[in-house]
């Protein structure tokens, strides 16, 4: 294949330092790479002299480029992009980095392992960006209407069996209880980490259909804790391209469930944080039309009930009130069930409590003071004290509907409560809830109740 000269022609050092870190030779590296592209149908004929030429800084015509990555991933054990070798030639902009739902299974682990890798480099441009509304509706969209992914199976890399699945599923387990006890902020470096380090390898390697799909189900529900714990450590323009990157991976992992629960659990709500009530409302129900006849009526009290929470915002109370109905219902038959044990891992969470959060968080949006603190009660008592997190958030919303109906005294008292829960977490969700319940006390500033409320926030923040 002819070869075109980079724009600069300035030595690849990317390529450098990869091929170094495999322990290839040039010679090495050509023959992979021919053997590589014969799988793909390709009669590549690369030698040393090819591959010094690439490192001079030319860049090899049409499909090489991606060849040579897979090669490298190969001997690396672990996925590696072109962009990793410094033949992107501008199609792999950073910016762009987790953006993009793949229409490739490919593609797909691609795009996530770039994502891990750039969020352990703790590149500025993930954290730094603001959410695009169309950033989240767009992938909605491309998950509904594309076909399955008809294979998963791969036969390259180091071979990864079940048990490695049943650790990721493990962890991911350990890591949830932790951060629903102390918060993101203490233990989302662990979980990127372990993302880039271990599962990024995972997906790379070598693996059965059977295999394959059960791993992309848990890559996807620790990719999607991910970006949960983004949005509670302050970063959203990071959360949506964890929470795009979850979708992608449970569509291959052939999880419409749980594909649902991406959209209505995680992108609608840091659509609700970020006051775009329009989309809360479209995500629940593309959730709940992509998953139709794949979840269990658990599952579809919680797609209900967050497109309930959209409708509110809009101010809407008949549609929230229809649609809180929905989840009632539907959480009243999961509880029907003989078969209860059925509900997914990801669901089994999904309790009155959790249902009475949601639509505690209605209520206050409608105005509805008395129903907001009716439910808020009920979340608090329902949650054990393992979810610290959780609580807190609870009694916040108590506390505001409390000052709605003008109990202030009640209300701070409930809101020190809140302060003291949340100064065991590390949690700027908790910390945002806080901020908006003092800003409802403004009008009462004068009283001696919420003066001394607020030097006890003072305190906490000093």
């Amino acid at each position: 294949m002819a070869a075109r000269p980079l724009v600069a022609r300035q030595p690849n050092e990317r390529l450098q330092a990869l091929i170094q870190e495999a322990g290839c030779s040039n010679a090495g590296l050509a023959r992979r790479v021919n053997m590589c592209g014969a799988e793909h149908g390709l009669d590549l004929r690369y030698d040393k002299t090819s591959v010094a030429r690439w490192l001079r800084g030319q860049q090899p015509r049409g499909r090489a480029p991606g060849i040579i990555a897979e090669a490298l991933g190969r001997k690396l054990g672990r996925t590696v992009t072109i962009d990793e070798i410094g033949m992107a030639n501008g199609k792999n902009l950073a910016s762009g980095v987790g953006l993009q739902f793949s229409p490739t299974v490919l593609g797909a682990i691609e795009q996530v392992c770039e994502l891990y890798r750039s969020d352990v480099g703790r590149r500025d441009f993930l954290s730094g960006t603001s959410v695009a509304s169309s950033a989240l509706v767009e992938p909605s969209r491309d998950w509904l209407i594309s076909v399955p992914d008809s294979q998963v199976a791969r036969s390259a890399g180091p071979r990864v069996g079940t048990s490695d699945v049943a650790a990721v599923r493990a962890m991911t387990q350990a890591l949830t209880d932790l951060d629903h006890q102390y918060g993101s902020g203490h233990v989302r470096p662990v979980v990127v980490h372990y993302l880039n380090s271990v599962v990024s390898g995972l997906l790379a390697g070598s693996y059965r259909e059977a295999v394959g799909r059960d791993l992309f189900a848990a890559a996807a529900r620790l990719t999607e804790l991910a970006g949960y714990m983004a949005v509670d450590t302050g970063q959203p323009g990071l959360a949506q391209r964890y929470y795009i990157q979850a979708l992608r991976l449970a569509h291959a992992a052939g999880d419409r469930g749980y594909g649902g629960y991406v959209l209505a659990a995680s992108m609608s709500h840091l659509a609700a944080q970020l006051g775009n009530p329009r989309e809360i409302a479209q995500l629940a129900r593309a959730a709940q039309e992509g998953s139709r006849g794949h979840v269990t009526p658990r599952a579809e009290a919680m797609f209900h009930a967050a497109e309930a929470r959209g409708h509110a915002l809009l101010g809407d109370a008949g549609s929230a009130r229809a649609a809180s109905g929905r989840a009632v219902a539907a959480m009243e038959r999961a509880d029907g069930r003989a078969d209860s044990g059925d509900d997914p891992a990801w669901i089994a969470h999904f309790d009155h409590a959790y249902l009475a959060d949601e639509l505690a968080h209605c209520h206050r949006d409608l105005g509805q003071a008395a129903e907001a603190a009716r439910s808020a009660r009920e979340s608090v008592d329902g949650h054990p004290v393992s979810r610290t997190r959780r609580r807190a958030i609870g009694l916040v919303l108590l506390a505001t509907a409390q000052v709605q109906q003008r109990e202030v005294e009640q209300a701070c008292h409930t809101g020190t409560r809140a302060v003291e829960l949340l100064g065991t977490v590390r949690s700027h969700r908790g910390a945002e809830y806080l901020e908006d319940f003092r800003d409802r006390l403004e009008p009462f500033r004068e009283e001696p109740v919420v003066r001394e409320f607020g030097a006890r926030l003072e305190m906490r923040a000093a």
